[in-house]
């Protein structure tokens, strides 16, 4: 079994809510509470949910950019990046401290459409990471910029166009190859094809799968589609409303979920067959309970089909399931 490459340890993500006429700080909303995972050299963690659910917020808490684009975000918890040089605690990290571990960690975003500086060249945007992070030469970084665009399934020639001449598919190959450039060791990949149509999103996760062999990467692989995270991942990290329900091996959580959740995430799976059987499927009532007033007890619990009383009392463990996997409920 590889290393451990990222641990995140009881981490906790509490964005402030602002209101009143001077603007202050009138409440909290808990997005990620207690998520723990360890996530080891070479593999992939897909970390599902629906929307809204903190998973976003999760990868983003791993890269440390929390703090520069929401003023006054409450942070709590460990997440442990292993280096060569031994471990780092990222979340403590001031912005100074956490810029040379940007070689290390590099992020795909969502939206290829606004990632992307509408008035550089995607040369230019490929190659600024070279400049902060290496010292490689001007002729060096230009043949890196024009190397991995052709990897990536673009041509070098072109390197000196901008964004909006590029397709959604093509762009987000862009941001792949931006990610790449410095050879991170772990690439957190936030819903890098939840803005591609389908047959594009099996280009691009083809894409990051070759890639992934060919430079021994390791990704955090956040979406909202189970049959996508299947798909790529090892591992699934399933959550809710921002607690880790499920964590288990990727064809086990996909094909013997033991949380309610899970069953229902994996039921809502679209069937491309018309004749089949839809007797048994899990759909849930009622309405995801609002962040600022969680349930007391498993969050889960206003929309679960075997909830009993004592499910408001405490949030329940993770604990093993028969299957393999992490679980928790301790009812299914």
């Amino acid at each position: 079994m590889a290393a451990p490459l990222l641990e995140v340890r009881n981490l906790k993500i509490g964005y402030p809510v602002w209101g009143g006429i001077l603007r202050h700080k009138v409440d909290e909303v808990q997005a990620v509470d207690g998520v723990s995972f360890t996530l080891r050299k070479g593999e992939t963690l897909g970390l599902v949910g629906e929307s809204g659910c903190g998973k976003s917020t999760v990868a983003k808490a791993v890269i440390n950019i929390l703090r520069a684009t929401v003023p006054g975000v409450h942070q709590q918890g460990e997440i442990i990046f292993h280096t060569t040089d031994g471990p780092v605690e990222l979340l403590g990290l001031s912005r100074r401290r956490m810029r040379p571990m940007r070689a290390h960690i590099q992020m795909i975003f969502q939206d290829p459409f606004s990632s992307l500086n509408p008035r550089m060249t995607i040369g230019s945007m490929i190659e600024a990471p070279l400049r902060l992070h290496t010292a490689r030469t001007r002729k060096e970084r230009i043949d890196r910029v024009h190397w991995l665009l052709e990897r990536v399934g673009l041509q070098a020639s072109q390197a000196s166009r901008y964004p909006h001449e590029f397709s959604g598919g093509q762009r987000q190959r862009i941001g792949i190859a931006r990610a790449l450039a410095v050879n991170p060791q772990l690439i957190i990949a936030d819903e890098p094809v939840s803005a591609l149509d389908v047959s594009v999103q099996a280009q691009v996760l083809n894409l990051l799968a070759d890639l992934q062999e060919e430079f021994d990467l390791t990704y955090l692989f956040v979406a909202h589609d189970l049959s996508v995270v299947h798909h790529i991942s090892d591992r699934i990290a399933v959550m809710y409303l921002g607690h880790l329900v499920e964590i288990g091996a990727a064809d086990t959580v996909y094909l013997q979920p033991a949380h309610p959740y899970s069953r229902a995430l994996i039921s809502a799976v679209p069937e491309p067959d018309p004749q089949a059987d839809r007797s048994g499927r899990v759909v849930l009532e009622g309405e995801i309970p609002s962040p600022l007033a969680k349930p007391s007890g498993c969050a889960f619990r206003t929309r679960c089909p075997i909830v009993r009383p004592e499910c408001a009392e405490a949030v329940p463990p993770l604990e093993a399931k028969e299957t393999g996997q992490l679980a928790a409920c301790p009812f299914s």
